[in-house]
């Protein structure tokens, strides 16, 4: 009787200990080390023009890249200098409790003919943690997509 209530509290505290895990936790790292990781995989060739040159968001700027108002950090675009439609806006919120508000607000404003003779063929919004990005580009969007899920 002792070993099965000493493993059933073992089990317990096993259980309570997983069920604690925080379950979305913050990726720790610069912003640009960060977008750096989201084009993992992109040969050069691929690349659009520029697209290393990340612009740093200001309030002047930050609603012309990621179309919303949210309470956020800092924040970083990676544009391309050449008539191509892409753009990845990455956000670092204040909370990352505001996550999910600002991945609808972000995406009912995001408009992907913001270029005007151009339009990204695929638009994401994700969250992880206090991050957020807004993905708007052809080709590149999946594996952007599947490099900032993947992102640890």
């Amino acid at each position: 009787m002792k070993k099965i209530v000493c493993l059933m509290c073992i089990g317990l505290v096993s259980f309570l200990l997983v069920g604690c895990e925080e379950k979305n936790p913050n990726i720790e790292g610069s912003l640009s080390d960060i977008m750096g990781k989201l084009y993992e995989g992109i040969s050069e060739e691929e690349m659009p023009m520029m697209a290393d040159n990340y612009i740093e968001l200001t309030d002047e700027n930050f609603k012309y890249y990621a179309f919303a108002d949210v309470k956020y950090k800092e924040a970083i675009a990676s544009e391309s200098m050449s008539s191509t439609a892409h753009s990845v806006v990455l956000i670092r919120l204040e909370n990352k409790e505001d996550a999910e508000n600002a991945v609808k607000e972000i995406e009912k404003n995001a408009d992907p003919r913001k270029w005007i003779c151009v339009e990204a063929e695929n638009k994401y919004v994700l969250s992880k943690g206090d991050l957020v990005v807004l993905i708007m580009t052809n080709d590149l969007a999946p594996k952007i997509k599947e490099n900032f899920e993947n992102l640890k």
